[in-house]
């Protein structure tokens, strides 16, 4: 695993820095009354094709590291094809999206969705139980809702990763963590081909956050958002498909951050009357960028818009350990898991009424003169 993982996060920063370099001034540039634009100057929105690129090239090299006695046995030549046909239709969709800045949210959604069905036609997810014995046995009689279920889940999170891609280093920092614990879980239950899938994304995603954080110098975009959700929520479903004793509440705990975060947009949005695909400056992370980082930093430290911009993720972070130190400790255990989630959604919806009304705790606020 150390080899395939140097090599992936080698690749990636490599790759990276390369599509940097092409796309800095070939791509449309980033309308400066975005809502979600926190940032100034162009910076190119292609890190996805570096992401992707370090990804598969580290996996498709397997075979040499076994030959050199540098890896163990892991069998991907017949899925890595099968992985990467399932990833196409969106990947290609985020790619052009990240050029153009053209693709409407209808077109995005059908092309997730569509990965989404190859998921379940290339790969055979499925959601096999809800890890509760009273509610399995009629959940096993209709298994057309497993796999609606889990076509439902690689559909979506792209879009939510998406979301929270907002700030250097947030998103790249979630994806990377929680591919490191479905890495830690797949090892325990003795599935290499996954953990091997999953830490040549935490590798590749370290590479490409190497650029991204603090710096700035290249966003994931759409495409890289696509890359870690269809990855991540294939990896998952697989992985509690294969193995009976991996709870299902296990990765939707690993990754309630990110998902809980499109469902109350959604509810808030909807609340307003307007479309939940319209983008707007309200969600967590923003809040904290405007309302949080600005009251703890001097004033002169404020202008700089790249200074505040890096400092949001890691108040962001604390939300990860909350939810992956859990998970990765009970994964086995439904019940836990579950009330850890409950316990996330509402110190969730706490925190944003909290900033909504300028109540911070005083922990956050800046001492006085």
């Amino acid at each position: 695993m150390i080899s395939l993982a140097l090599l992936a996060f080698v690749l990636s920063l490599v790759f990276t820095l390369w599509v940097r370099r092409v796309f800095i001034r070939s791509s449309a540039f980033y309308a400066s009354d975005a809502p979600q634009r926190f940032h100034l100057g162009h910076v190119p929105r292609m890190g996805g094709v570096g992401l992707l690129m370090g990804w598969a090239l580290a996996l498709a090299a397997l075979p040499a590291l076994q030959w050199a006695g540098m890896a163990g046995n892991i069998d991907l030549d017949s899925s890595l094809f099968r992985w990467l046909l399932m990833l196409l239709p969106a990947f290609a969709g985020g790619v052009l999206e990240d050029l153009t800045q053209r693709l409407t949210v209808r077109w995005r959604l059908l092309l997730t969705l569509s990965s989404g069905l190859l998921a379940w036609w290339l790969l055979g997810v499925s959601v096999p139980s809800l890890g509760f014995e009273w509610i399995d046995g009629f959940w096993s009689r209709w298994h057309w809702l497993g796999v609606a279920l889990a076509v439902l889940a690689v559909t979506g999170l792209p879009h939510a990763f998406n979301i929270i891609d907002g700030y250097n280093g947030l998103a790249g920092a979630v994806a990377m963590v929680v591919c490191l614990a479905l890495t830690h879980v797949a090892i325990q239950v003795g599935d290499r081909e996954l953990a091997a899938v999953a830490m040549a994304l935490a590798a590749a995603t370290a590479g490409f956050l190497v650029w991204n954080y603090p710096r700035g110098l290249i966003f994931a975009g759409d495409a890289g958002a696509y890359v870690w959700g269809l990855l991540i929520a294939t990896i998952s479903l697989l992985l509690v498909q294969r193995h009976p004793s991996v709870s299902p509440w296990f990765p939707l705990l690993l990754l309630i951050y990110p998902v809980w975060e499109t469902v109350f947009s959604i509810y808030r949005k909807l609340w307003r009357g307007v479309s939940p695909g319209m983008a707007d400056a309200l969600h967590l992370h923003q809040l904290v960028y405007r309302r949080l980082v600005r009251s703890v930093l001097h004033e002169d430290e404020v202008k700089n818009m790249l200074k505040r911009n890096n400092r949001t993720a890691p108040y962001l972070w604390s939300f990860i350990v909350l939810t992956v130190v859990p998970a990765t400790l009970f994964w086995r255990y439904s019940g836990l898991l579950l009330a850890f989630c409950l316990l996330f959604a509402v110190s969730y919806v706490v925190a944003y009424v909290m900033l909504v009304r300028f109540k911070v705790p005083r922990v956050f606020q800046p001492p006085r003169q």
